[in-house]
């Protein structure tokens, strides 16, 4: 069973490579980039890759969709640069293709925040369907917030993906800043509205939920630090789906 892996990047070269690394055994590996100012495209060159590039950013969706179309492996593997298959995973997948009995497989994904693996926040085990079969699913055709949409139900296997997703907490506020804006397009364009007492109870309840419901208080001072960062989101969020619609009033 021929396995593609594949990965969209833009100014990953701190990442491209572990991840690389992490996917050598599979069969073709291919690094989908959309513009690149750092040393990224090279590194996935360097690595064995095969990489392409596009002049335009059409969101994460069909970004991902043009990668996947790229594939020539009966299965794929799609991966965030800043995600490792572990070891473990590494095995099972190839286990599990030997004689596959599903079409789609999903894994947990641990991620790390200023260095510290979080349990809780929501954020474990973050179950995402990542392995499927060729031409049984695709992704959602969606700016962000992209997942993948298979034709039959998914297996879940036992291995995890690692994930370090913030190198620190500036480029933490930059991904809330530019994920929340093209969030507050989506729901505009859906017709969605809201109002500033929408905007303050919607942070107020996500931090809730988050730091409380969802025991963010059991991961530290990180799991603080997650909570108030995802209430912020929800309140850029929600504050710039009013801006748009005062705008087009």
């Amino acid at each position: 069973m021929k396995l593609s892996v594949i990965i969209i990047t833009k100014n990953e070269a701190a990442h491209i490579g572990d991840c690389i690394d992490s996917a050598a055994f599979a069969d073709e590996i291919i690094v989908l980039d959309s513009g690149s100012t750092d040393a990224t495209r090279d590194i996935a060159a360097a690595k064995g890759a095969k990489v392409a590039t596009t002049a335009d950013w059409p969101g994460f969706g069909p970004q991902k969709n043009r990668a996947l179309d790229m594939a020539t492996g009966e299965w794929v593997l799609s991966l965030d640069a800043d995600e490792r298959v572990t070891p473990e995973l590494a095995a099972e997948i190839q286990r599990e293709l030997a004689r596959p009995r599903a079409q789609a497989y999903k894994m947990a994904r641990l991620s790390n925040f200023n260095g510290r693996w979080i349990r809780h926040c929501g954020w474990w085990p973050d179950h995402v369907l990542r392995l499927f079969e060729r031409g049984s699913a695709r992704f959602k055709d969606v700016a962000v917030h992209e997942s993948v949409v298979a034709d039959t139900p998914a297996a879940v296997l036992q291995g995890h993906l690692l994930h370090y997703p913030y190198a620190n907490l500036e480029v933490f506020i930059d991904k809330i800043n530019h994920y929340s804006s093209q969030a507050a397009a989506m729901m505009h364009a859906r017709g969605k509205k809201t109002s500033i007492l929408g905007a303050t109870g919607h942070a107020l309840w996500t931090f809730i939920r988050i730091y409380v419901i969802r025991r963010g208080f059991l991961d530290g001072r990180e799991g603080f630090v997650l909570a108030a960062m995802g209430a912020a989101g929800s309140f850029f969020r929600y504050n710039k789906l009013l801006l748009l619609s005062k705008i087009n009033k």
